[in-house]
């Protein structure tokens, strides 16, 4: 994930966060409306319910998309880091048994030398 597609992610997911905030607002107006004294206005409702539909499913394909998008970001891909850990690992195991064979081999030339 480049600079350029980081940032029309963030852009996507602040177009989110409005969105989110027009819901809410488009909620809150339903509920003045069921309030209002002289009832509520039919046709208002219809659209607020419309608007507010419409825009649930805006967020959860553009959250999807996000979601999908960021399971697929791999920002280390191409760094070898883990393979170099792992031979200085494995280095460093080698020179453990090397040393212990070393420490046998010298515990047998010992016991050849007294028997």
């Amino acid at each position: 994930m480049d600079s350029q597609s980081q940032n029309t992610s963030l852009q996507r997911l602040q177009n989110v966060e409005k969105e989110i905030v027009r819901v809410l607002e488009l909620a809150g107006g339903v509920m003045d409306e069921m309030a209002n004294p002289t009832g509520p206005r039919k046709e208002l409702i219809n659209n607020h319910c419309l608007e507010f539909m419409q825009l649930i499913k805006d967020i959860q394909v553009t959250l999807r998309d996000e979601i999908k998008s960021a399971c697929e970001y791999r920002p280390f891909e191409k760094c070898d880091y883990g393979s170099r850990i792992t031979n200085e690992i494995c280095c460093k195991k080698l020179d453990y048994v090397i040393s212990q064979l070393d420490g046998m081999k010298q515990t047998i030339d010992e016991y050849h030398i007294a028997v």
